[in-house]
């Protein structure tokens, strides 16, 4: 099963690295169109063997001390996260993301307008360039956790939106393991309409409330 799933993020990490040539202009630019196939294959791949493992911090936390990532202590857990949090906060300025310090957890949010179309689960081409900076900062602080949460308006029967909010974390946190974060360090889920950030009675609020957000916790020994 492990292999299968290695076998289908290698495939698209080799796409993601191909371009086309524009025929009038000669202008060699990436093959988004063909990337966004295979990376939502990974994604897929990736969240079916997530969603059939136990995503517990137990779990999650012997997986990062068996490939050998330490965990952090006293002044260290603040210190490390202080750093992270400028190196996001510096990666994705002028992106439409959010970038919220809670305790010791960052969190990030995505407007649904930026990174889905309407009732897609495929994310926006233009958006892969955001969650490769994401993936950057990931990469250089591994002694975190990475919650990705899918959230859906009110709009709609409730279980299609549940599924919506499920696919759509699946579909950011697919990416991000297929350009290389740690699959192990990922918990991923949906909770569709259930947890409401503004008011679902207006269109600005509805906006608001289609996101998925990522917690990035840190790896501590408590």
């Amino acid at each position: 099963m492990k292999m299968r799933i290695f076998a289908v993020i290698a495939a698209a990490l080799t796409l993601a690295a191909c371009t086309t040539t524009d025929p009038y202009t000669g202008e060699t630019r990436p093959n988004y169109t063909g990337r966004g196939v295979l990376i939502g294959a990974a994604a897929g791949a990736a969240l079916g063997y997530l969603t059939n493992t136990s995503n517990s911090e137990e779990g999650r936390t012997n997986a990062l001390i068996g490939a050998g990532v330490g965990a952090l202590a006293g002044g260290a857990v603040g210190n490390y996260m202080d750093r992270q949090e400028r190196q996001m906060r510096e990666a994705l300025r002028d992106s439409g993301v959010g970038v919220r310090r809670e305790g010791n957890d960052l969190r990030l949010i995505m407007p649904g307008d930026i990174t889905f179309d309407t009732n897609s689960t495929e994310i926006k081409p233009q958006f892969y360039a955001v969650l490769n900076d994401v993936t950057g900062v990931l990469q250089q602080y591994p002694a975190t956790y990475v919650d990705v949460v899918g959230h859906a308006d009110s709009t709609g029967d409730a279980g299609y939106n549940q599924r919506l909010s499920e696919q759509r974390a699946q579909s950011v946190a697919g990416y991000l393991i297929a350009q290389g974060v740690m699959r192990d360090r990922f918990y991923v889920g949906g909770l569709g309409e259930t947890s409401p950030i503004a008011s679902n009675e207006t269109p600005q609020g509805r906006a608001q409330n289609r996101r998925v957000e990522i917690v990035i916790r840190p790896h501590t020994t408590s």
